[in-house]
């Protein structure tokens, strides 16, 4: 087989090689590039980012700090700016600072001890003062006087007050998403996992009904090692317990009720809680280090102990296997001066409220409503109430966001999600899980900036159905 010489006079192989332009095609696309750079004015889009620089060094030289990294935006002339930001902080973590170290903000308000401001030749010493509106301004409280200065803004990677985990970086007061970048908004989902999507661990949600046929304890299940986001409640006068692998009770054992609290086990902490109408429940985040033994204390008929949590995908069988070769449920041995010993007194209940008087909220399920909220909302997310406030003509929920499925600009880990009246609709129960969709809302002045779950709009008690129903209408809003 011969050889042919291609272009710039590199060889290539008989029908390998490109075929030859001919001279009139190549004077079009000499023009077309001409115009391409002349009328480069018209470009459309944004431009494009050059790659990420590396992390600068800590701001601080002990405990937490910020490092920053940029880059740079590549523009052609009549290009828009490129979207997103130029820089991108994240926390960095050094050994704590010695006891007695003074802390950055001080050291702030120090450097301006003994030099005139305010106009005047007087000077002053300056502390911390805490109690202005922004938390990442420079704020100092003139010792022996009842007057603060504020000297702009606090250098970046100061914390945004005593204890707490936000830092300040150019002026605004951030937390770190679960990977460490200040401001991402990157949240761990239920398997643990930073920015995941649910899909390495599975969903356990069962319900134990066996009324039992004697007081006493009673299996429920057993909650394996590696479970994460537990949670176990029913209403009646019986008792959870839990015991570990040991065979000694963390809670509810040998016929003495706890008192509600928060309890150590198996590397976590266990939210156990007491209210009225009676009920009980238990939460702990996980993982668990070590499988753990869920039980009732039985004094009255079951009417169902609901239990779930998340489980590795690699935990799943055997702890099916494990389920099934004990045959749950399994009865406790009892002593024998048991059935001689009286029942153990229930907590006092509180009375119960009534509840506020509204009316019923219109019908809002359909794939339609969801999809219609999901393509029109400024944010989509699940977050667990945590807070609600009632005031004037509308009602304030405090939320702690979990995972984010859409958001236009920053969210912080809490939030604030208002209603436009006093009996919202749908209406949020505290201390439960929903998916919402939701509006950003600034005031024409600029003085409000609030996230606005509108009447009759898309807020869903968070399931794995629900999870899935609203990935697929992501998929499915106009471009």
């Amino acid at each position: 087989m011969g050889f042919s010489v291609g272009l710039a006079g590199t060889r290539c192989i008989g029908i390998l090689c490109p075929p030859r332009p001919r001279p009139f095609q190549s004077l079009l696309l000499l023009l077309w590039t001409l115009l391409h750079c002349v009328l480069g004015s018209s470009a459309q889009g944004p431009g494009e980012w050059t790659p990420w620089g590396s992390w600068s060094r800590c701001s601080s030289s002990c405990g937490r700090g910020v490092s920053v990294r940029s880059r740079r935006c590549i523009r052609l002339p009549g290009e828009e700016p490129c979207w997103e930001s130029g820089h991108e902080y994240r926390v960095c973590q050094l050994p704590d600072c010695p006891p007695g170290a003074v802390p950055f903000r001080d050291l702030q308000c120090a450097l301006y001890n003994g030099h005139p401001v305010l106009g005047t030749q007087k000077t002053y010493q300056w502390i911390p003062f805490h109690g202005a509106p922004n938390q990442c301004d420079l704020n100092c409280l003139a010792e022996g006087h009842a007057f603060y200065h504020s000297f702009g803004r606090v250098l970046d990677g100061t914390p945004c007050s005593p204890g707490a985990q936000g830092l300040c970086v150019a002026g605004r007061c951030l937390s770190a998403g679960c990977d460490g970048v200040l401001g991402s908004g990157a949240l761990e989902d239920r398997c643990g996992r930073c920015g995941g999507a649910n899909d390495s661990c599975l969903f356990v949600q069962r319900v134990f009904r066996d009324a039992g046929a004697f007081a006493g304890y009673w299996n429920v299940t057993l909650i394996p090692e590696g479970a994460r986001h537990i949670r176990v409640a029913h209403r009646s006068r019986n008792h959870l317990a839990l015991m570990g692998v040991d065979g000694r009770y963390v809670l509810n054992g040998n016929w003495e009720v706890s008192p509600p609290g928060t309890y150590e086990a198996a590397g976590t902490r266990v939210v156990y809680a007491r209210a009225a109408a009676p009920q009980e429940t238990l939460h702990a985040a996980g993982p668990t280090s070590q499988d753990l033994l869920l039980q009732i204390l039985l004094q009255e008929p079951n009417p169902g102990i609901q239990f779930e949590f998340w489980l590795p995908r690699e935990r799943y069988g055997p702890f099916q296997v494990q389920t099934q070769a004990r045959g749950w449920p399994v009865r406790q041995p009892q002593p024998r001066e048991v059935e001689a010993r009286a029942p153990i007194a229930p907590p006092p209940l509180m009375p119960t409220l009534a509840p506020d008087p509204c009316p019923p909220c219109p019908d809002t399920r359909g794939r339609a409503h969801r999809l219609l909220h999901y393509c029109g909302s400024d944010f989509v997310f699940q977050a667990r109430v945590v807070g609600r406030h009632r005031q004037a003509q509308e009602t304030r929920y405090e939320v702690h966001i979990q995972l984010i499925y859409k958001n236009r600009w920053p969210l912080r880990t809490r939030e604030y999600v208002w209603a436009p009246a006093r009996c919202p609709c749908p209406p949020l129960a505290p201390q439960q899980e929903y998916l919402m969709a939701i509006r950003r809302l600034v005031s024409p002045d600029g003085t409000q900036d609030r996230l606005l779950l509108p009447h009759a709009g898309y807020a869903r008690p968070w399931s794995p159905a629900e999870d899935s129903r609203i990935r697929l209408a992501a998929r499915r809003c106009p471009v």
